[in-house]
């Protein structure tokens, strides 16, 4: 999920910049369109900071790799240092 927004993050100036040209007549973009891009601009910047927290382990912890025992799968964890 967190790729798809970058991958949105990167791809929004240009999808931004052809819906201008696409509907842009000599007085410039419409004030809809602005309104709209700065919306989703925020949107998706609003939802990188999250799952960015989202996924982060506490502070001053050591990430435990994920483990086999006895036939199981220990997902992996942060610890105390």
């Amino acid at each position: 999920m967190l790729r798809l927004i970058e991958i949105l993050l990167f791809l929004a100036p240009f999808i931004f910049f052809a819906a201008w040209r696409i509907s842009a007549t000599a007085r410039g973009p419409s004030p809809r369109i602005v309104a709209a891009s700065i919306v989703l601009l925020g949107v998706l910047l609003g939802a990188l900071l999250w799952f960015q927290r989202e996924g982060a382990l506490p502070s001053g912890s050591t990430y435990v790799p994920a483990t086999l025992h006895g036939g199981r799968v220990i997902q992996g964890h942060g610890a105390p240092p």
